[in-house]
Order: C-alpha cells, then structure tokens, then sequence
C-alpha cells in the first residue's frame, strides 16, 4: 500500500529536520521513519524481524512521555518530532511491512516435528533381557541333553552355565565338549548366536554406559568452570589416554582378582593361575588348564563375561588412540606447509578467480580426511532444497516458502 506524506497542522509543532516525512498511521499505529544513511545490513535484519522500536542495533532512546509533551526520539544526535496520534495503544509498533513472528516461529515448529529426534532404545534394558534369554535356552538344553556332552559334572545348572558363558566369550577350554550330532549341532548355533549377536548387544551396552557417564563427567567439569586433567573440555570428551589407562587397569584387576580365585579356589600354584587367567581373559583358552570345581565354574560364569568385556573395551581405546594421534599428525602437517598454486586451484571449488574462508575451510578438511568428497555433495544438494530461489543464498522467505 503506497503511503503519502504526512501533513503536519500549523497547531501542532513541526519536525526538527523537514526531510523526514513519515507515513501515514494505520489503526492507531506510528511508523518509524528509516534514516536518511544507509543502514547495515545487521541493523536492517534486525528492523525486519523485530522492527524499528525493538531492533537491537538502533539507537533510539525512549523515556516516558508527559500528558503535554509530543513523542520526542533521539537518533545520530539529531532531535525529531513525531506526532502524537489518539490512540491507546502504545506509541511504537513494529512495522506492518516486516514478516511476523508467528510465521517465523510457525516455520520453526514445523521445522522441528518435520524429523523427529530418534529415540535412542534402552539398550542396558535389551542387553539383559537377551541375555536372560539366551543364557536360559542354554542352560535348558544342556540339562536336558547333558548326556550328550563328555564333561567332569559339578553340578547340572551350574556346569550349563558355564558351558554357555565360555562357548559365548569364545575361549573354549575343551572341559566340557559335546559328543552326539545333536549337541553338535546346537553348539554350532549357540556360538553363532552368541557371538554374532549378544557380544555385540553386549559391547553396545558398555559403550552406552560409557559415554553417558562420560558425558555426565563432562558436564560436571563445564558446569565448575575449572580445568581438568581428566576431561578434554574443548573436544567434549575424556582425554584419550586416561581412557586407555584406565581399560588397562580393568583389565589387570581382573586379572589379579582371577589369579587369585584360581590360587585358593582352584588350588593351582601361582604360576598356572596366572597362566590359565591370563589366557582366559584373552579368550586364548588352550585347554590344558580349565576350572573344575562347583565355586570355580560360577565364578568363570560371571568373571569371565566382564573380562572379556574390559579387554574388548581395553583394544578398542587403544586403537582409537592410535587414530587420535595419527589425525593430530595429519592435521599439523596439513596446517604447518604452504599453500601451493595446484592447491589453489583445488580449494577453489566456484572457480571465481578467489578462495574465500568456507572454501579453503572445507579443502583443509578434505586434506586431513575429516570429510569426503560424498559428504559435501550430500551437504549441497540439502543446500539447493532450501535454495528455492535458486540465488546462491538461503533467505527468510525461502525458509518459508519451503516449509508451505
């Protein structure tokens, strides 16, 4: 709607300076005039969102105004006037021009229920349940058809849970092996099951259980404010190699705790019970020394499932800090050599003759091998979703259009 210039009465008082006309007021309301200078672009953002009274980057100085005193407004040093219009609302509005807060925020819920956060599943809960399960149809075969395995017998549950925790870790002592094609056949599937699927439930259970104790490590130390030995605040994470520290100490805990039950349970010399913990807890298992009495095999039962599970987890940080330091070494020597013109030419991914801050940004992270050339295009084809305009740019009435 076209506005026309504002025709002051010779009642009223006249503007300070003649050049500013302001439009005419719809319902009550009062335009803000734009000043005479260009404005920034961030000031220009700001009057299209939040208007020209509340914008964070303008000047203007509001006080309360007296019953016989015109709306005055201080801007750049100069003095204007405004009229003062019979209404009850208050004298500022924002603009009827700029885009309302409502769609804004309309297209911010749609945005949000449009995907979902994944629920991530209870993994500890899963991680019982199948291993409830899978230890019971164990136990249940075995009872049923011990018969049919060669075995020195302590007790019948207690020999089927033994049996089940050391065909799952994979050791296989050979103390208990079966002899029917029956057994056989089950053993097949009981170790396929069971180290194709629980281990890994397993694994993924202690991983969750890990990172959330780490996070909540973290969250403690951001929340003090403080430096820490123990958390890498800056990369979000414990340092890595207090992590491979402590899996080594797990590991040489169980260790010693397994000598030591195999010393005054088992009543081998300390040598062979070191020998045969050692070897059980790297799932080696030769065979020529096994747990043969009732208390020995309930505690395999339970020892050699967390053991095996610290040493799985002891490997897995050591590789990952053979990785970390071989991403820093990367990363100084990509950052510490001079760019060459080939290199140039590489990074500048629109060939406009220049290499701006986001293009040699993305070409520095290809070279450390943090993101691949599939990851970008997968970036930019989300980018020409929200491009609708086909301009280069993502603007606030693309946002819109794309979310109607």
């Amino acid at each position: 709607m076209a506005t026309e210039p504002l025709l002051i009465p010779s009642s009223r008082r006249k503007l300070s300076n003649p050049s500013i006309l302001c439009p005419l007021p719809e319902d009550g309301e009062i335009s803000i005039p734009i000043p005479s200078s260009p404005s920034s672009p961030s000031s220009l953002k700001d009057r299209l969102i939040f208007g020209a009274a509340a914008s964070p980057s303008s000047r203007v100085t509001r006080s309360p105004l007296a019953p016989d005193e015109e709306p005055r407004l201080e801007r750049d040093g100069e003095d204007v006037t405004f009229v003062r219009w019979p209404s009850a609302k208050s004298n500022l509005h924002r603009s009827r021009t700029a885009p309302a807060m409502s769609t804004i925020n309309d297209v911010s819920d749609h945005a949000d229920t449009d995907l979902p956060p994944p629920r991530r599943p209870s993994i500890i809960s899963q991680a019982f349940i199948f291993l409830f399960l899978y230890l019971a149809v164990g136990v249940l075969v075995y009872t049923i058809q011990r018969t049919n395995f060669s075995a020195a017998e302590t007790h019948p549950v207690v020999d089927a849970l033994y049996f089940c925790i050391v065909t799952m870790c994979t050791i296989g002592y050979g103390d208990i092996t079966p002899r029917t094609p029956a057994a056989k056949f089950f053993s097949i599937t009981f170790v396929l099951v069971g180290f194709g699927f629980i281990d890994i439930l397993l694994s993924g259970m202690v991983s969750y259980v890990l990172d959330l104790q780490e996070s909540l490590l973290l969250g403690a130390v951001r929340k003090a404010n403080q430096k820490s030995y123990i958390v890498d605040v800056k990369k979000g994470r414990m340092r890595i190699r207090l992590k491979v520290s402590l899996a080594l100490g797990v590991v040489v805990l169980c260790i010693g705790v397994g000598t030591g039950v195999l010393r005054f349970v088992e009543r081998l010399d300390w040598l062979d019970s070191f020998y045969l913990s050692v070897m059980s807890v790297t799932t080696v298992g030769y065979g020529d020394r096994a747990f043969k009495s009732m208390t020995g095999r309930l505690f395999a039962s339970v020892w050699l499932l967390v053991s095996t599970l610290a040493v799985a987890r002891a490997f897995l940080y050591l590789a990952e800090a053979r990785v970390d330091k071989r991403h820093r070494m990367m990363a100084k020597w990509v950052l510490g050599r001079h760019m060459t013109v080939a290199e140039f030419l590489a990074a500048d991914i629109d060939h406009n003759g220049y290499v701006t801050k986001s293009e040699f940004v993305i070409y520095k992270l290809k070279e450390m091998g943090k993101i691949s050339e599939k990851d970008i295009m997968l970036i930019c084809d989300k980018f020409d979703k929200l491009d609708t305009g086909n301009c280069g740019k993502i603007t606030l009435s693309d946002l819109i259009e794309g979310h109607h």
